[in-house]
């Protein structure tokens, strides 16, 4: 045999053994999960908190050994976050991903953490939030029926923007038509500071500002960024008037269903996505005002005090304090500083 053909033969010697496990796999039947479930969020789609569940999930099903597949549904795919929460407590998706304020309409304490101008850094946010008050958070969650199952992730602080003008001060909210998520403690703080809030899920946001249903918004710079939300705006003032949490909750027959082996999986990988998505919404908390600054918002800074001194007169503590009992007050408190 000559060289060229013993290179030849041997070339294709090679790609034929090569060929016979792709077309084993190719060909072997998939073998179907054990349990298959469904993960949804509210979120737009390029939110840190869906690319690091997105990995969540591909690291469950390896961990697990493809016994269980969960199939993710993000950005509102499967329902805006109201029809979501119904579908979490009916089985209709096994996890969601969804933001305290709105979770508040069905667990009323989620919404403590949602008190105007409690924390003032997140080193009083995570302080309370890994610790007695967020154990007290998820008790109440509890008891709709869903399971939390991580620690919360970052929906941060949030911000006024608007198109028709800078909100610098209380007065600058006078009569203003502002949206806010679905959610009883947001309506309070702006009725109190004189705007006429509009309760609009997030899918309808853009929409609504688009058309001037509404002149402005609040949100944190992450979630205006990802929504594109600065396309529709022309200002920020930066309020940081309200920390709000991300929760990941499961279907409580859902989860019990799976072993204790899965459960633990499940819970250590979605863990480590909501650790993650704190670091990631902490980096870009430091880039994303030149980023915006660069897509034509105008940054203004706010008078805080004077929002707080104007919830303190309108009794906006004292009514909440009421509604969220004593003891659930002093545990905000406890974390966050006297507030009155």
């Amino acid at each position: 045999m000559s060289g060229k053909n013993h290179t030849l033969s041997r070339r294709n010697f090679m790609v034929a053994a090569a060929a016979v496990p792709l077309v084993a796999i190719r060909t072997r039947p998939a073998q179907a999960a054990e349990f298959e479930y469904k993960l949804a969020t509210g979120q737009s789609l390029t939110q840190p908190i869906n690319t690091r569940l997105d990995q969540a999930v591909k690291r469950i099903r390896e961990a697990s050994g493809g016994r269980l597949e969960i199939k993710f549904f993000p950005a509102s795919q499967l329902g805006s976050d109201t029809d979501l929460l119904t579908q979490i407590r009916s089985g209709g998706v096994d996890f969601l991903n969804i933001a305290g304020s709105v979770l508040s309409t069905v667990a009323p304490t989620a919404g403590i953490a949602n008190v105007g101008f409690a924390f003032s850094d997140y080193g009083q946010v995570w302080n309370a939030m890994d610790g007695d008050l967020g154990k007290l958070i998820a008790t109440q969650i509890e008891k709709t029926g869903a399971l939390v199952v991580a620690k919360p992730a970052d929906n941060t602080f949030r911000q006024i923007s608007s198109f028709t003008r800078p909100i610098k001060t209380p007065a600058d909210l006078a009569g203003y038509r502002i949206r806010v998520p679905v959610s009883p403690i947001f309506t309070s703080l702006f009725k109190s500071l004189g705007a006429n809030p509009t309760s609009i899920n997030f899918n309808e946001l853009y929409t609504a500002l688009q058309t001037h249903l509404v002149d402005g918004q609040e949100n944190g710079l992450v979630t205006i960024e990802a929504g594109k939300i600065y396309e529709v705006q022309k200002y920020i003032s930066e309020t940081n008037h309200i920390w709000d949490p991300f929760f990941i909750l499961g279907n409580r027959r859902s989860v019990k269903a799976l072993p204790d082996e899965l459960q633990a999986i499940v819970r250590r990988e979605f863990d480590q996505a909501a650790m993650e998505q704190r670091a990631d919404t902490a980096k870009l908390n430091l880039t994303l005002k030149d980023q915006l600054i660069a897509k034509g918002i105008t940054f203004e800074v706010s008078d805080k005090e004077a929002f707080r001194k104007g919830l303190s007169a309108a009794g906006f503590y004292k009514e909440w304090r009421a509604k969220f009992g004593e003891d659930n007050w002093k545990t905000l408190e406890a974390a966050a500083g006297a507030l009155a």
